[in-house]
């Protein structure tokens, strides 16, 4: 089995993590779901982790095929707009993006906004084959967390983005608008059907306990070790993660990061003042803590 090279950048504020996948051969690479630095409260952006990721490329003598997102994320903004603009290479995510689409232009009053994915330049089908140099890549639709969430195997690497933690930390929540708990489980079981050895890139990390962050596991560690799959049913699993999801608040960027994620990762547009305005819709979403 192919064994790309991938590197992981861990953005502490949002708990994110961004890969850079490459080809050892061609040194073709893939940029997946990287982070727009965001302050909530001075409403600042940043290219502070887009810069890196572009700096390690530079220095590692890699060329950009691909920008790709696993699903529009609810705790920090994509770059993938403006890592586009600097590389010129083609974004892309899962085509069930425009579902959540829909349901995010209905909160947001967008009667006008199109959901219809063009914001991006590739719109991936489940079992979809593409190629980062002579790395053969394939698409798993996996939702549950989101209805457009997607899982990259790329060799023996499969990024997972908001399915399963590392195996200390369990699993993603599934109580988004369109998330489905009987959905994750159905996910995470098609993820843990591949080869043991595979190598597990999850898309978080909270440290707990205070440990560093981490981010790869493989297949046969989740299925040992991980709290809300080993020896699970499919029962006890939506049991645990919904009742689990009812203590949750909602992430604090949720409102500010759908806007300009279901738009591919573009910002905004500058009104007539010269500034751009993120639209906060009010008692929207359940999950207030006082």
């Amino acid at each position: 089995m192919q064994r790309p090279d991938v590197a992981g950048f861990y953005d502490r504020r949002t708990g994110s993590i961004q890969y850079v996948v490459s080809d050892p051969v061609t040194r073709k690479c893939a940029i997946i779901d990287p982070v727009l630095d965001f302050d909530e409260k001075s409403g600042a952006t940043a290219t502070v982790n887009a810069d890196a990721i572009l700096a390690h490329i530079d220095n590692e003598g890699l060329s950009v095929e691909w920008i790709l997102d696993t699903h529009p994320h609810a705790d920090h903004f994509s770059a993938a707009k403006y890592l586009r603009a600097k590389t010129g290479a083609p974004t892309a995510i899962g085509e069930h993006v425009k579902d959540v689409q829909r349901i995010w232009r209905d909160i947001y009053d967008w009667p006008d906004f199109p959901c219809d994915g063009s914001q991006w330049d590739r719109l991936f089908a489940d079992g979809e084959t593409f190629r980062i140099g002579e790395l053969e890549a394939r698409v798993m639709h996996s939702p549950g967390h989101t209805l457009a969430s997607i899982t990259y195997l790329i060799g023996d690497a499969a990024f997972i983005h908001d399915t399963l933690f590392m195996p200390d930390s369990g699993s993603a929540r599934a109580d988004f608008p369109g998330g489905n708990a009987e959905q994750l489980w159905n996910s995470i079981r098609a993820i843990l059907a591949l080869p043991d050895a595979t190598r597990l890139f999850t898309g978080h990390d909270y440290c707990p306990g205070g440990r560093d962050a981490r981010w790869m596991s493989t297949v046969a560690e989740q299925k040992a070790s991980n709290p809300h799959v080993a020896g699970k049913s499919a029962a006890a699993f939506v049991a645990l993660r919904e009742a689990r999801d009812k203590t949750l608040a909602m992430p604090k960027l949720i409102l500010q990061a759908l806007q300009v994620n279901i738009r591919g990762g573009e910002l905004p547009p500058i009104e007539e003042c010269g500034r751009r305005y993120l639209k906060i819709p009010l008692n929207a979403l359940p999950g207030a803590v006082w």
